[in-house]
């Protein structure tokens, strides 16, 4: 089965927005047993969009657009393919009442251009979008498929996971089932070399991806039932725990997790609760927890204390230690956590300090110096990193050390 993915959209084309959604889907297409021969952007011009359809269907088997399916007047992907497919466009009562429903539950009027996202090619079959206005859908004509899917990352990446790559697998016969192991403390290259005989077979695969700081295998396999699939898997996961179990902190099987995340459920289903001081991280080590759903129930509270003089007054730090050491220091990155576990009462405090840049660095600590600190009642432990890059991706290394302090003090590295 070959697919080409058009993408649609002017900004897309004049690089003011990256194209996230094509890199995505070319990467998860493999899964399906799909095979990608050409990816076109077009913009927001109907004669164009409809060339570059009219092409793709010449020489593919499913053709998937991203974007164009929005209520003004630029969005005509739905329009233009319907044309060139020669099918009239109908309202779908249950897209218009998923849509009116929309509104209502945010207590918002819909505009009436919005109606426009109802309407679709005669004999679409939509793909229901949780977390926006704009159904996808699938339209089959002459043993081929043209599948339409939003724009928004947001919406699309879940809407590939759950409609489009089944509509694919069932189109070939079959089902597909993936796995995800997540590494900290490895990079890219060697994770790879350490698998890379693996990542040659075609069913089932391994494919490494790498984001900052961490790499995640997807190990997918197609087959004819779950089970069979589901059976597939394991030796390869074995195969890849024997030789980079040390690194691996975690098996998923959804694809965008974080190591923040994992953590947190682990959290929760500890009971611990938790209390967080941060300095350089500035609240980000509490904003990745609170992303999972529940860590209410385990997270106390995070303060942002910067200055010395909240590190004293919130935190208990003494006067002597950060005249002595300096606020960016293990002793004082041990205070810090110490110190809001005591004064929030609870089982496990965390704390964050370094030097992210470009200014204060001196001689002695450079920028990308960083301490994360965790403490219990009967232990404290502080890890002193030097990082490297800028700003901002020194101040989320020093959130996925931190987080993987504690990761290590639920149960240790893959625990599931």
């Amino acid at each position: 089965m070959i697919v080409e993915i058009v993408s649609v959209g002017t900004e897309l084309l004049m690089g003011q927005i990256v194209n996230t959604d094509a890199a995505y889907l070319a990467r998860r297409l493999p899964e399906a047993g799909a095979s990608l021969y050409h990816q076109v952007t077009v913009g927001d011009n109907p004669e164009r969009l409809r060339e570059a359809l009219l092409c793709a269907l010449s020489r593919s088997d499913v053709v998937i657009t991203s974007g164009g399916l929005g209520p003004t007047k630029d969005d005509l992907t739905k329009d233009v393919a319907a044309d060139a497919l020669g099918l009239p466009m109908e309202l779908n009562p249950e897209a218009e009442r998923r849509l009116r429903g929309y509104f209502e539950s945010r207590g918002r009027s819909m505009a009436s251009n919005n109606l426009r996202q109802a309407y679709f090619a005669r004999g679409a079959a939509l793909f229901p979008n949780p977390y926006g206005t704009a159904p996808g859908c699938v339209i089959e004509r002459g043993g081929k498929a043209v599948i339409h899917l939003p724009g928004p990352p947001r919406e699309f990446m879940p809407m590939v996971d759950a409609s489009v790559l089944p509509y694919l697998a069932a189109r070939l016969g079959g089902v597909i089932r993936s796995r995800y192991l997540r590494l900290f403390g490895i990079g890219e290259s060697d994770a790879e070399t350490l698998v890379a005989d693996l990542m040659d077979e075609s069913n089932p695969t391994l494919a490494p991806y790498c984001s900052l700081g961490e790499v995640q295998f997807r190990l997918s396999a197609r087959a004819r039932s779950v089970e069979e699939a589901e059976s597939a898997l394991d030796p390869l996961e074995r195969a890849v725990l024997d030789r980079a179990g040390q690194f691996v902190y975690a098996k998923t099987d959804i694809p965008d997790d974080t190591m923040a995340c994992i953590a947190a459920r682990r959290l929760i289903q500890s009971g611990k609760r938790i209390a967080l001081a941060e300095s350089l991280t500035g609240g980000l080590l509490a904003a990745s927890l609170v992303a999972q759903p529940g860590v209410s129930s385990v997270l106390e509270e995070a303060i942002v204390s910067y200055a010395n003089s909240s590190k004293i007054r919130r935190l208990g730090v003494s006067e002597e230690s950060l005249r002595e050491h300096g606020a960016v220091s293990e002793r004082v990155a041990q205070e810090m956590a110490e110190g809001i576990r005591k004064s929030a009462g609870v089982d496990i405090g965390i704390s964050t300090t370094g030097i992210a840049g470009p200014d204060g660095a001196t001689a002695i600590k450079p920028v990308g110096l960083v301490y994360a600190a965790l403490s219990t009642k009967d232990r404290a432990v502080v890890k002193r990193l030097e990082l490297n890059g800028r700003r901002d991706d020194i101040r989320l290394l020093a959130c996925l050390h931190a987080t993987k302090l504690l990761l290590d003090e639920l149960g240790g590295a893959y625990g599931g």
